[in-house]
Parts: structure tokens; sequence; C-alpha cells
């Protein structure tokens, strides 16, 4: 730091595999898309309370006036107070995805619901975007997916045992950069070296060949996009038919093989599930699937599934059909071998270190009982009374009136942005808290400027992190920022919670009382944590390693004194449950389940558009800084085209296309690689919305946000998780001139009597 400015960001000298992600943070926490001061919409200020409904058109389209902070929080506290008076808490949604930066404290999603408890409560998401197929399916048939995770074999026992790694998916070592709270020792890059030096053997099922770069000498399956779960059954076919199953653990371990074999054998249907029904869904040779099943069954096998997969329609096929597989390999809860959930998805995952809660904000209970699956929101606020099947319940849909945003950005992970822009103009308020003027704020109608993670203390920390982090304050908060905890203080004493919500403790009192309480759980972990002065004096703590971690070990010694969380104690592999439901996009079993037809690639749409998750930052945070930037074709987002699918429409390397269906389009930069299967597109999501013509509805976007044409669908009437991945496109070169890119300008700043004074501003 010089003279109170962020002047560079320096590796830990402990980490192996430094993200470059971060030094975005040295420009980008004063770059001029810097919320710095509060701002009001001006036609919402202009309306006054009677008429602001009739405002909500220029959401995204007008300038905002610059307020002092005390009358900004007077006029959030007044809407608020109206819309619980008139509506009650129901109204009001208390948004936030739950991503947001290292450290527990301000963590947004914690502080915005703790607020919001202390006022009467809101309605809230369950679930999340990256998983939400998987978080409703497995606590069916295997566990809780929070539980699961920390729970997965360590790298240093594949390493030692471990003889093949099927990936589905892949195993893209850019997405094991990040972990919730903070990542301090990136693990997975040195894993993999030290895995290929051991003699392990890696296959890429996948349509992307670098979603295993880091070991090139992995076997590449190019399997058709949303196809895995009809690869999974075809080797589940081949096992059970050749005698390579386990008989022995299927009786002791499982419950369902019997409906489960007669589906694969086609009893059910006349079908057999086996490899040459697979290979004209899946576009791989029959030939290459049995030798792969042959060659599972005669190693120590695991099957990990990316979480790219379940975020398609039917996404709780692939992970139902890969626990069955590895449930019929027999190797669940062997040094070595069985099943992986997402082993590369974040940095924790195969960590070695001993696993326990750290410091967490209290939320307090919410008194409203309403709440949607999160990747419904555009659902909710355009079919007030509606509603939605989930889990096997009916979820209605309450009327909102407010929306209060703090943490994430439903402008980057939401999909079919047209439909969730006409969803966002209905509630009569909303009101965004964060450091930068993403599209979400600039839709707002009320922006408070919060910090980032170097303007305020915290402790980071994520499960399986080598390290618990002192996070000191480095520079001083930009502009008129405050930190969440500060705002939603500020609030909650203008409702009359003050007490409630702060407890009366200062953020140093919050940060010693969550540490000192988190003792304990750690103790019980076998982890003893020094006091805290003494951990903020020396600014970090290392965790210590685990007894060699085995997924599932306890429960495969002896299932009956250590069973499962399901119905059944064990892993389902039919569900009894489920079944119940009475679904009819996801029965009692995994089976294959074609796309409809609309979301299937077509003489139309004829190419299958993946959007995966960017190297160069974190979702969308820091697209405008310099790492991303860098990576950008003519200031647009990288698309990914096989050479075939861009001569047959006369693209080549480096030209800006755009990218189109009947949701919309969008404009990006081609990369053209052999690297990806010629009928499919690939493109990184998080780049900033930019429409080319802000005051038109349905218009393009010009930087390269994917989620303009993938389509607002559940997964299935189970989970109704996103399915991003289910998008069918049709691409071609741009030829007029590429509009600027404006994506990380802030919005027009108007004085109160109109007169515009961006520039001051800037």
């Amino acid at each position: 730091v010089e003279r109170g400015r962020l002047a560079a960001l320096d590796p830990a000298p402990w980490d192996a595999d430094p993200s470059p992600i971060g030094q975005s943070m040295v420009e980008g926490i004063t770059a001029s898309s810097r919320i710095r001061r509060p701002a009001v919409r001006a036609g919402w200020l202009r309306a006054g309370s009677d008429s602001r409904p009739d405002s909500r058109e220029g959401r995204g389209r007008e300038p905002f006036v610059e307020v002092p902070w005390d009358e900004a929080l007077d006029l959030v506290a007044g809407e608020l107070e109206r819309v619980r008076r008139i509506h009650g808490n129901t109204a009001i949604y208390g948004g936030s995805y739950g991503w947001g930066s290292a450290g527990r404290f301000h963590h947004a999603q914690s502080q915005i619901h703790r607020f919001m408890n202390a006022v009467g409560g809101c309605v809230t998401h369950r679930d999340s975007y990256s998983l939400g197929a998987a978080r409703v399916l497995l606590p069916h048939i295997l566990g809780t997916i929070d539980d699961l995770l920390p729970a997965q074999t360590a790298w240093s026992s594949l390493e030692r045992h471990g003889e093949l790694f099927v990936a589905f998916g892949g195993l893209p070592a850019k997405n094991a950069q990040v972990g919730s709270g903070g990542a301090s020792d990136h693990i997975l890059r040195p894993a993999l070296r030290r895995l290929r030096a051991a003699g392990v053997r890696f296959v890429n099922v996948s349509p992307v060949r670098q979603d295993l770069e880091d070991v090139p000498e992995a076997e590449w399956l190019a399997i058709r996009p949303g196809t895995d779960a009809a690869l999974m059954l075809a080797l589940s076919h081949t096992l059970v038919t050749e005698g390579l199953h386990d008989p022995d653990f299927l009786d002791r371990c499982t419950v369902g093989f019997e409906p489960f074999r007669r589906y694969l054998l086609g009893e059910a249907d006349g079908r057999p599930k086996d490899a040459e029904w697979a290979a004209g869904i899946t576009g791989l040779p029959a030939g290459s699937i049995r030798d792969l099943a042959r060659r599972m069954a005669w190693h120590r096998t695991t099957v990990n599934v990316a979480w790219s997969l379940q975020r398609a329609v039917h996404g709780e096929q692939p992970f139902w059909a890969a626990v069955a597989l590895a449930a019929l390999l027999g190797q669940i809860g062997t040094p070595g071998g069985g099943l992986g959930i997402g082993y590369g998805t974040m940095n924790g995952h195969g960590s070695d270190r001993r696993v326990f809660s750290g410091p967490r904000l209290p939320q307090g209970t919410n008194p409203v009982s309403a709440f949607i699956p999160v990747a419904r929101i555009a659902d909710l606020l355009l079919n007030p009374g509606g509603g939605c099947t989930y889990d096997g319940r009916w979820v209605d849909f309450p009327d909102i009136r407010l929306v209060y945003w703090a943490g994430g950005n439903a402008f980057h992970h939401h999909q079919d942005l047209n439909r969730l822009i006409r969803a966002w103009r209905r509630p009569e308020t909303v009101v965004v808290q964060d450091p930068f003027w993403t599209a979400q704020a600039k839709f707002a109608d009320i922006v408070l400027p919060a910090t980032t993670p170097l303007e305020r203390d915290d402790i980071g920390g994520s499960a399986g992190d080598r390290f618990l982090i002192a996070m000191k304050r480095a520079v001083p908060p930009v502009g008129e920022a405050r930190d969440d905890y500060a705002i939603f203080s500020a609030l909650a004493e203008r409702l009359g919670v003050g007490d409630a919500y702060t407890d009366r403790r200062s953020v140093e009192d919050w940060l010693r009382h969550l540490y000192e309480e988190s003792r304990g759980r750690a103790e019980r972990a076998g982890v003893e944590l020094p006091p805290f002065d003494r951990f903020w004096e020396d600014g970090l703590f290392e965790i210590p390693p685990a007894p060699e971690k085995v997924f599932l070990k306890a429960f495969r010694t002896d299932p009956e004194r250590s069973p499962l969380p399901t119905p059944s104690g064990r892993i389902e592999i039919a569900s009894a449950t489920i079944a119940g439901f009475g679904v009819p996009d996801c029965p009692g079993h995994p089976v294959w389940l074609a796309p409809p037809a609309d979301l299937r690639p077509s003489a139309v749409h004829p190419l299958h558009l993946l959007s995966n998750q960017p190297r160069t930052r974190l979702h969308s945070q820091y697209d405008h800084g310099t790492v991303s930037r860098a990576s950008k074709i003519a200031g647009r987002e990288p698309i990914l085209i096989n050479p075939q699918d861009a001569a047959a429409r006369g693209i080549a390397d480096g030209d800006v296309v755009r990218v189109f269906n009947g949701r919309g389009a969008f404009l990006a930069g081609a990369v053209l690689s052999e690297g990806i299967r010629a009928g499919v597109l690939q493109i990184a999501t998080g780049a900033w919305y930019d429409p080319l013509e802000p005051d038109r509805d349905g218009s393009a976007d010009k930087h390269g946000n994917p989620n303009l044409v993938t389509p607002d669908v559940g997964a299935s009437g189970l989970s109704q998780g996103c399915a991003a991945q289910s998008a069918a496109v049709e691409v071609e070169r741009w030829d007029g001139d590429a509009p600027p890119v404006t994506a990380f300008d802030p919005p027009r700043f108007v004085t109160r009597g109109g007169e515009d004074h961006s520039g001051e501003h800037a």
C-alpha cells in the first residue's frame, strides 16, 4: 500500500499455485465502475411514494441522483416500513445469492438475512445456481451436499491408492482458484501433478479438451453435451451384463438395485441401455464405452461428476447415475476409489485438512416461511399468486413489492436476461447494496455503496482450507463506501431494532465473539485454535492435517452402525420417496430423458452452447479488472468455436460474432480451437450485461453475456434448479462496426434539477 492506495498484491509464499484473479483488485477497487456515494434513480426520486410504480420502466435507462447517506438510509427505511405496513413482510424479497468475497463476518447473505429477520423476516431462496438439482436430489439418495463435500477422499489418498480417475465434465483447475470464505493455499494443480507422477490415469469425459488441460496426456472422450447420464447407464449396463459389478456391496450398502437392473436390461421398456444405444445418443463409439467400463472395474477408480452436469434440464440424472455407477463398481469407501462430487469445483475439495465450522454470523430465525427455489426469481416476480413444485411439495409465489439485494448479481447468474428484466420491473422498489456499478445496480432504484474485503477487518477461511486468516484492513474505503454491517446497523436503528441486529457489538467485538465461539467446534474436530488476540497478532493459523480421509469409509465398513442420512440409511439407487412424488421428469431411479425439442440443437439453432465458469474472475466479480479485460477479444468475452463450425459460417479467429436464438442475442470474440467438439460452443459466464440498445426491450448484449440466450426453466419438477447448459443457438460473423463496450462505465448522474454532472462524478 502506497499513500493509502493499493499498489500491488504479492502471492503468499506458501502457495504453490497462486491465482492471478486477485491482481484485478489492484486497479479494480478504485476503477470508474466503483460506487462512490449513495444514489437514487432520478425517476423514482421524482415520482414520490404514490406514483413510484409508474416509474419502474425507467430501471436500467434513467440517470441517478447522488444523495447524502442519511437521506438514502431514510428512503430505504421508509420503503421497508411502508411495504411492511401495507403488504406485510411476505412482500419483501431479501435477495442475496450467497457468493461474495473472502471473509466470514462481512458475508453479505448472512448480514442481510440477520437484518431482515430482525425486522420481521422476508421471502428468501433455497439451494444455489451452482448445485440446484444436486442439492435437492442427494439428500434422498446419499446425504446432504454440505456434509458430503468436505468429507470427500483426500488427494493424498488418491495419490497413494488410485489408479483411474474418470472425470465426467472434466476437472478444470481454473474453478479451484476460489473457495467460499477465501482460498489461501491452492491445492488442485499440485495434486494433479502428484497423481500423474504416481501413475494415475485420467479420462476426460467432456465436449471440451481443456476441461482437463492440466493433464495433457488424459484420454479425451468428446461426448455430446447433456448426454452423460446415457453414457453412465451404458457403463452400468456393461458392468451388470458382464458380471463386473459388486453384488456384495450392493446388498450391504444400497437399496433399489433390482428396479434399476430391470431398466438397464430393457425389461421395463424393451430397450436395453447398452453401449450401442448410448453411442447413438452420446456420439461416442460403443467399443470405447465397453472398454471404459471394463477398465473402471479392473482398476481402483474414482468416478467424479462436475457440478456443471446438473445445470441442465433433467440435471438430477447424471448425478444419480454417477452414484449408481460408483455403487455398481463397489469401490465407495475404499482408499483411492469411489465417488467424487465436484473435485476441482472449488479449492477445498480433496483437502487433507481437518474440517470444522469456523466463525459464522448467526442469522436468527425468519418469521416468514415463504421461500422460492433460487432459480425461480423471475417466476416469483412475474407470477404473484402462482407457484411451482419443489421437492415433493407445492411452493406458492408471494406478491413481492420490494427487492433488497446484497451479495451476488442476478444479471450475471440468472438465465434469459430479457425475461428477468421484465420481471425486475415489477416490484415497486429495488434496493441494491454493492461495491460496483454492475448491471444489477444500474437497474436499481436505490444504490448503497459497500466496501470490498481490503477495506474492512474480517476473518477468512473455507472448509478444508489450510489457513484461518486475520484479514486486516489494508486501505481506507473508496469514496463514501460503508461495510454491510454499518449499513444494516443504521437501518436497524431507524426501524427500532438496532440492538436486536447488532447485539450492541462493534465489528471488533463481533470478530472476537465469533472466533472464540468457534473454538469449541474446532476442538471437537481436533483443532486447537489460539486465543483471538494471539491469532489476530500472528495473522494466520494453520489447520492441522486430518487422518487419511476416505469418502464414506465408516459407512462401507459398517452400514448398520454408520448409516447414511437417507430414508433407508443406505445409498438409494432407487428412491421410493422420489417415486412417491410422482414427478414426471424425475422418476424413482436414474433414467435417460432427452431434452425437450426446443432445447435441443435443430436446423434453425444447430449449435449447443455451454456457459462455463471463467478463469479470469470469480463469477462476474472484477470483470472490470485487468486480468479479465486482458482476456477479451475486441473488448468482448471470448467464445470457443470448432474450426469446422467456423469455416461453414465464414468466421475467422478474432472475429466479433453474434450468437442468437429466440430468447435473445449477444456479441462475443471468436477463438477457433480443435479442442472443442464440432457442433458445440463454449463461453464463460460473468461478462457484465451491456445492452446494445438500452431503451429497447429485448436488446442484444454487446459484451458477451451468455444468459441472453440460456433458458429460464427448472431442471425438473423435483429441484427447479437452473438449466443454463441446455441452450441451442446459431452463430454468425458480425459484419458491422463493433459497438464500444460500455459495461464498466458508471451510469449518468444528474442533479435534482436534472442537470448532468457525470463528469464531475468521474
